[in-house]
This record gives C-alpha cells, structure tokens and sequence, in this order.
C-alpha cells in the first residue's frame, strides 16, 4: 500500500490538531524534532486502499524562524518535502489565517486550504464563498467541521487526487516592487544553479534577501553534507542590497 505524507500546518487554535485527531484516531505517537525541544505529532489514515502519513506541525503565526516552532515548521515544508501541506484555516477569523497561507503558498504549489471551524462561522453568520477564494489562492479549499467529521470525505478524496497528481495547482505569489523584483530574479538564477529545482528558489531568495539567518545556516549546513561544500553562494552583491545588510 502506498503512503503519503501530509503536513498540517495552521495557526494555534485553528482546530488543526482536532482534524488531526479525526483522521488518525489511535494511529499516532509523538516524538521530539531532531535538535530541538518541539514536539511533532504523526498518525496514520486509510482511504481507498491509500494511506496517509499526517505530521501535525507546531502551530504558528508565521514562518520567518523567529521561533523554534516557527523553525521546525518551515524547515520541515522546505526539506522534508512533504507530499501535500495541509493548510487549516479558521474560517471564523480568515483575514488572520491568511497570512500564513500566503507564506506556504510561496513555499510549495502541493497545497490544500481546509476552511474549519464552519459550523462557528455559520452561527456567526459569516459567509465564505470557497470556490472564489480557491481561484484567487490557485489551490483547493475545502470548507469542513473537524469536529463535527463534516466535509472529511470531500477532503479525503482531493488529498488522494493531489497525491496521485490528478490536481494541478497554481498557487497566488505576492508580486513586489519592480526593483526587489529585480534583485529576487537575479538571487533566484543564482540559487537554482547551486540548488537546481530542489527548494523553491523564489521563496529562498525572499529570505535571503531579508536577512534570514537561520535559513542561511541551514542551507550551508545543507550544502555541506551533501558534500556540495565545495559550492559557495555567488550571492554577497545581492545580499548586499537595501532590503539587507547580510550575506553568506
């Protein structure tokens, strides 16, 4: 039987760790990030003779590794390279759940939005037009109630269509000043001749470009055991810019 693996990833109380719970059961075990202090919750679900490797990511705010949450999250999307990120919005506060979205969305085109909480929303009288939000995001949105088990079938059926690479996606990429476009294409050809097409090399060139580093200390490490530590980034003028005063 084949399996899958698929992150969870959401901000705190978006019910994330309830859908977790609901499509696993029993079948899950915790277990300490390699390095670090934070725990990561993995369980296993069968649909139509497929099985689904879930890891319920920390819960964050965003993904810019100013945390060891924050941290594991994004390295975890970026490195393990899981086969769908599972993105659980709260449809009850959208506009805040959807900053992070916009952050996975620049990290990998394998996504799927659930919209949970949608038994809150309607009580609230909050209307979610998912189809036009799945146009305007490029990715499936699924609106559900994990703990009410509603919407789990239809979500269960689009996992196993972008797993088997039956759902294409087009994911929203934020668009930028004509000048940071500029320095990020020119970082980005740099980086996909270090990288090839193994990380997302738009996003890595964002961060870069912001001074992350943790990030940099990562890919170095990377590069290192990989035994590409022979290869160095041709990046310093391009982290040299305005946007940042590091380089690696």
């Amino acid at each position: 039987m084949r399996t899958y693996t698929i992150a969870l990833a959401g901000n705190p109380n978006t019910g994330k760790s309830t859908l977790f719970n609901a499509l696993t059961g029993l079948k899950q075990h915790t277990g300490n990030w390699s390095g670090k202090t934070v725990n990561l919750a993995r369980g296993y679900y069968e649909y139509q003779d497929t099985r689904f490797q879930f890891i319920d990511l920390p819960g964050t705010y965003s993904l810019f590794s100013n945390s060891a949450d924050e941290e594991v999250a994004r390295d975890y999307i970026i490195f393990e390279k899981p086969d769908v990120t599972l993105l659980v919005l709260d449809s009850t506060a959208l506009e805040r759940s959807l900053n992070l979205a916009l952050q996975v969305l620049e990290m990998t085109d394998r996504v799927i939005v659930c919209l949970n909480l949608m038994d809150e929303a309607k009580k609230k009288g909050i209307k979610i037009d998912a189809r036009k939000l799945a146009k305007d995001l490029g990715v499936p949105v699924i609106p559900i109630s994990a703990r009410n088990n509603e919407g789990l079938d239809i979500l269960s059926e689009q996992l196993l269509l972008m797993c088997t690479g039956q759902t294409t996606t087009m994911p929203y990429r934020m668009k930028y000043n004509e000048e940071m476009e500029a320095q990020i294409a020119r970082l980005e050809s740099e980086l996909r001749d270090i990288f090839g097409s193994e990380y997302p090399a738009r996003w890595l060139a964002i961060r870069l470009l912001d001074g992350d580093q943790k990030l940099i200390a990562t890919l170095k490490s990377r590069l290192s055991a990989s035994q590409k530590g022979g290869i160095t980034f041709g990046t310093a003028k391009a982290l040299g810019s305005s946007n940042s005063h590091h380089s690696c």
